[in-house]
């Protein structure tokens, strides 16, 4: 969340930078600060009555030693007396912390300078296009109809086990995924990131921390009986490794991968975007994070971008990056960049993986601190990308790879699956 000094020094600032995520944030911040006016203003009165009583409270003993019992009784009576108003000046303290800290989370993260105008999609900006042109042969298939042909990916078994969303990968297509989740591991491993397997629920902290809660409690599946959570991303437990943690200087940049399932409920999804692997409840993702010092945030977030793009070049696909508009950000990034793979049997852009900064806001959630050279504490800088989804790219690589004779397997994946065509 952001921080209660940068709405107390620069109200409008902030107010005029989350207008460009189409936010009215003017409600909210004044509402935020008049709170917080409040809370001080009860803490000093507090403190004051302490001071009374301490005060009070020395008199008595000279007051006994003096045997002025009538007197000195009159002065316990104005310490218990004081001891009251001060419980319920604290008590109205902390409900007033409570409410400030309940409001301030509805504000979402600033977007940096970067960060082009717009209300949606269409105003997001291209920054780079790349890969080779895809030419289909004649009679070329949409991914699910080659998921049937091939008999890879069950639609059908999965909507009778679970429902639609669920698919049942098999044979090849089941080998498939698995490739692509080591080939992702080992990629990100020789980059310097540390694998790691988390845990696939989390509980409502670790849904705080990285921002998920309580902005996205509809898009959560949730186990009510536990009070967890299943992870819509390994984003959460990751980061999450490092709630309430401080840092030295010296043990930065952290930089770490994970694969796991991931589990969403898309309500309000619906037609053909969610055909096939487009749009699933349950999908398999391997992720990057990485916690930065301020100052070098930005050099690491152009370093994912980077490895991100390097990826999805090895897969030799179509590919587009975009530098998503402020209306079409997410409510903790500061900027993000979306990749989309070419879809050329479909004819449509298929997102794949978003890179982001959220700068402080989510470190500030999560008391994730470190120590600079002069012994301050600070709030570090998270990060993290998809790298990458794999439905999406599933399908581009189904679709774009079709021939007459089969789907063809790019070189680089095949000593993970153990052969070079699905036919």
């Amino acid at each position: 969340m952001l921080t209660l000094k940068m709405l107390r020094d620069d109200p409008e600032m902030v107010i005029a930078k989350l207008a460009k995520k189409n936010f009215q944030a003017r409600p909210v911040v004044e509402k935020v600060l008049e709170l917080d006016a409040r809370r001080r203003s009860l803490q000093t009165e507090s403190d004051a009555l302490l001071q009374q009583q301490k005060q009070k409270a020395a008199e008595i003993g000279g007051l006994m030693k003096q045997g002025l019992r009538d007197a000195a009784e009159a002065a316990k009576a104005e310490v218990a007396e004081l001891k009251t108003k001060s419980t319920e000046l604290l008590a109205a303290r902390d409900a007033a912390e409570k409410e400030m800290n309940d409001t301030l989370v509805l504000l979402p993260n600033i977007p940096c300078d970067l960060v082009p105008e717009g209300k949606g999609a269409e105003d997001n900006l291209v920054v780079k296009m790349g890969g080779p042109e895809v030419k289909l042969p004649e009679g070329a298939l949409p991914h699910w109809d080659l998921a049937a042909k091939y008999g890879i990916i069950d639609f059908e078994t999965g909507v009778k086990i679970t429902g639609a969303g669920f698919p049942v990968y098999k044979g090849k297509g089941a080998k498939l995924q698995r490739a692509l989740v080591n080939f992702f591991l080992d990629c990100n491993t020789a980059a310097g990131y540390l694998e790691v397997e988390p845990p696939v629920m989390v509980n409502k902290d670790s849904g705080f921390g990285t921002g998920q809660l309580p902005d996205k409690e509809g898009q959560m599946y949730y186990a009510p009986l536990d009070d967890f959570y299943m992870v819509p991303t390994a984003e959460v437990p990751v980061t999450n490794i490092f709630r309430d943690v401080i840092l030295q200087e010296d043990q930065f940049p952290r930089k770490l991968t994970a694969y796991t399932p991931c589990f969403r409920r898309e309500a309000g999804s619906y037609g053909k975007d969610v055909r096939g692997l487009n749009r699933l409840h349950q999908f398999d993702k391997v992720e990057i994070v990485r916690i930065e010092k301020p100052e070098d945030s930005y050099a690491a977030l152009d370093e994912m971008v980077a490895h991100v793009e390097g990826l999805v070049n090895k897969l030799g696909l179509k590919y587009r990056i975009l530098r998503l508009c402020g209306g079409d950000m997410s409510f903790t990034s500061a900027i993000t960049y979306d990749f989309e793979l070419w879809s050329a049997a479909q004819g449509r852009w298929l997102e794949i993986s978003s890179v982001s900064n959220f700068e402080s806001y989510q470190a500030n959630r999560l008391h994730l601190r470190y120590k600079d050279a002069e012994g301050k504490m600070q709030l570090a800088h998270t990060l993290n990308g998809s790298s990458l989804a794999l439905p999406r790219v599933v399908a581009a690589l189904l679709e774009d790879n079709q021939t007459p004779d089969g789907i063809i397997i790019p070189e680089i994946l095949r000593p993970y699956t153990g052969f070079d065509r699905i036919d």
